[in-house]
C-alpha cells in the first residue's frame, strides 16, 4: 500500500514539474508589455532589469525621479519608466491612461503589483491608527486601485497578474499595519484569481520569507521603534520596562540574521515563472524560511504557532498593570 502511495506521489510530482516547465518561447515574449510597480529598489528594480533583458517591453513605475533615473541607466533603451504614487487615485488613473496609449490593442500581458512599505512594526498598544493606515493604503488599497485601473488592459491580452504579498500574509509576527495589509492582499488575490479564470487571465501571489531589502532595513525599523517608544505615555513604558526596547531589538536582530535571505533573484525567478509558464502556480513561497517554517506553520494549530513565535519573545516588566 505504501509503495502505491509513493508511486502516486511521484507521478503527481513529475506531472506538476512538467506543467511548471512549460514556458513561453522567446518569440512569444517579444512585444509583450509588462507593468511593474515599486521599481526604485528591491524586488521591483531587479524584476524590471531582468524582464527587460528577457525581451519584455517593461514599463516600470517608480516613486522618485532618482529611482527612475537609476533604473533607466541600468537597463536597455527599450525599458520605460513612469512616476507613480499608488496612494494617489488621480495619479493611478493618469498612469493607467498613459499605459493604455502605450500598449494599444496588444493590451498588457503582465501586471506585477510590487510596491509596498513596512511602516511601523511594534507592539499594538504602542501605535495609533495612522501607523496602521499608511501600510494599508500603500500595500492593499494602492494595489487594488492599480489592479482595477489596469485590469481591462490585462483582460484584453489574456495576460497575467502577479501580486507580491509576504509569508507575513499568512502569519503575523508583530503589530502594525504591515501584516493586516498583506493578509488583505492574500484575500484580494484569491477572489481576483477566481473571478478572472473565465477571462483567461492567470493571477498569482508571491510569498517571500525574510529578505534583505530596503523595506526591511533593520536600522530604519529600529529608528522608528525608538521614536514611537519615546512618545509613549509613561504608564505604558512602565508596563514594559526601560530595558525592554534594547532587549527586544537584540532579539529581533538575532532572528533576522538567522532567517534573512539575501538572494533577491529567487523572488524574481518566481515572478518570471508566473509571467511565462503556461500553467503558473497560484502561490509561490520563496526563501527557505517561508517554505519550511512560516508557510507550514501558518497551517498548524494556533497553540503551536504561539509556542514557536512567543518562546523567545521578551516579556514586559509588569504586564499585570495593563
Amino acid at each position: 500500500m505504501v509503495f502505491y502511495l509513493l508511486l502516486f506521489m511521484a507521478i503527481c510530482y513529475l506531472w506538476w514539474r512538467w506543467r511548471a516547465g512549460d514556458v513561453l518561447r522567446d518569440t512569444d515574449i517579444a512585444g509583450k508589455y509588462i507593468f511593474i510597480t515599486g521599481c526604485d529598489t528591491g524586488f521591483g528594480n531587479l524584476a524590471a532589469r531582468t524582464l527587460d533583458k528577457k525581451g519584455f517591453q517593461v514599463i516600470a513605475s517608480c516613486l522618485t525621479e532618482l529611482g527612475a533615473a537609476d533604473l533607466k541607466s541600468a537597463a536597455s533603451e527599450q525599458l520605460q519608466t513612469v512616476l507613480l504614487d499608488v496612494r494617489d487615485p488621480n495619479n493611478v488613473k493618469k498612469v493607467a491612461e498613459w499605459v493604455k496609449a502605450k500598449v494599444g490593442e496588444k493590451g498588457l500581458w503582465g501586471l506585477i503589483n510590487n510596491a509596498g512599505i513596512m511602516g511601523a512594526v511594534a507592539s499594538t498598544d504602542w501605535l495609533n491608527i495612522e501607523h496602521f493606515r499608511e501600510p494599508i493604503e500603500v500595500n492593499l488599497i494602492g494595489l487594488i486601485n492599480v489592479t482595477l485601473n489596469m485590469l481591462p488592459l490585462v483582460k484584453k491580452a489574456k495576460g497575467r497578474i502577479v501580486n507580491v504579498s509576504r509569508a507575513g500574509g499568512r502569519l503575523a509576527f508583530s503589530g502594525g499595519g504591515y501584516f493586516p495589509s498583506k493578509y488583505g492582499v492574500e484575500g484580494f488575490n484569491d477572489s481576483l484569481r477566481r473571478d478572472m479564470k473565465v477571462f483567461g487571465v492567470e493571477v498569482s501571489c508571491i510569498e517571500p520569507g525574510l529578505f534583505k531589502t530596503e523595506l526591511s532595513d533593520r536600522t530604519k525599523v529600529m529608528k522608528e521603534r525608538i521614536a514611537i517608544w519615546n512618545q509613549l505615555p509613561s504608564d505604558i513604558r512602565k508596563q514594559y520596562g526601560e530595558g525592554y526596547l534594547e532587549q527586544d531589538a537584540a532579539n529581533k536582530e538575532k532572528l533576522a540574521k538567522k532567517f534573512k535571505n539575501t538572494d533577491l533573484s529567487q523572488v524574481v525567478q518566481c515572478m518570471e515563472h508566473a509571467l511565462t509558464s503556461r500553467h503558473p502556480c497560484a502561490r509561490y513561497a520563496v526563501g527557505w524560511d517561508a517554505q519550511i517554517l512560516w508557510i507550514p506553520l501558518s497551517n498548524m494549530p494556533e497553540a503551536l504557532q504561539d509556542f514557536i513565535l512567543l518562546r523567545n519573545k521578551v516579556k514586559p516588566a509588569d504586564p499585570t498593570t495593563g
